[in-house]
């Protein structure tokens, strides 16, 4: 089986050389990055698994690198923070990122996390659905593919696993951990700024207003639901 492609992108030679080792001893094929116009030909040239980016580096940050890669790219991207730098970590989860990993790093969480996002990517053989049509959305969920008006919405792994589970279950509230739990891992309960941020990116690709959303609601004080029919 081929190992899966990592790149990693960070102007800090020990950084890369650390994580490429790393990455290669866990069973993966790093590449690696020292600025972010390099990271995004790398991107273009390999296609990579995962992309793990840096925020500060030269000729182009990480939230830059981020925006390209997700104009014509769903793969899954991590991002490296500071520690205690949480607007940072806001900033590249609206950029698009799947997730980060605060410096200094852990090697066992950052592979961790990394084994999180690649899990969340993979779709598991699910029972044969009938699309489903609620207003202007169709969710296709044999094809994984999710329109509004008839045209074709780019969704992350984890935005579409997020709206599949709540159609699938419409009518239902599930909680901030519940969903967090059954789409990012039990390991991220409590981590509530991911699955709101996520949300924020998904309403703002399938609603038509976001600030008042007719597919993803909130349910105050608990969690979120899909309506049963909206007109």
């Amino acid at each position: 089986m081929d190992k899966a492609q990592i790149l990693v992108a960070d102007d800090d030679p020990r950084i890369l050389k650390l994580m490429s080792d790393t990455l290669s001893q866990a069973g993966y094929e790093p590449i690696v990055a020292a600025d972010g116009r390099e990271a995004l030909r790398l991107v273009e040239a390999n296609n990579p698994a995962l992309v793990i980016l840096d925020i500060k580096m030269p000729e182009m940050d990480g939230f830059e690198v981020c925006r390209c890669i997700r104009a014509t790219s769903n793969m899954p991207i991590i991002m490296l923070t500071m520690v205690n730098m949480d607007e940072d970590v806001l900033r590249g989860l609206k950029s698009g990122a799947d997730d980060y990993v605060t410096k200094p790093f852990n090697i066992d969480v950052l592979l961790a996390r990394i084994q999180a996002v690649l899990r969340r990517t993979k779709f598991p053989d699910e029972v044969p659905c009938p699309p489903l049509r609620c207003g202007q959305l169709v969710i296709d969920f044999d094809q994984h593919k999710v329109s509004v008006t008839g045209k074709e919405i780019k969704l992350t792994a984890t935005e579409y696993k997020i709206l599949s589970l709540l159609a699938r279950y419409a009518g239902r509230v599930f909680t901030q951990d519940q969903l967090l739990e059954k789409i990012w891992g039990w390991e991220y309960r409590g981590e509530s700024h991911i699955l709101q941020v996520t949300i924020s990116r998904l309403r703002e690709k399938i609603e038509s207003n976001p600030r008042d959303p007719k597919y993803i609601l909130t349910r105050v004080g608990i969690g979120y639901t899909f309506p049963k029919s909206t007109e």
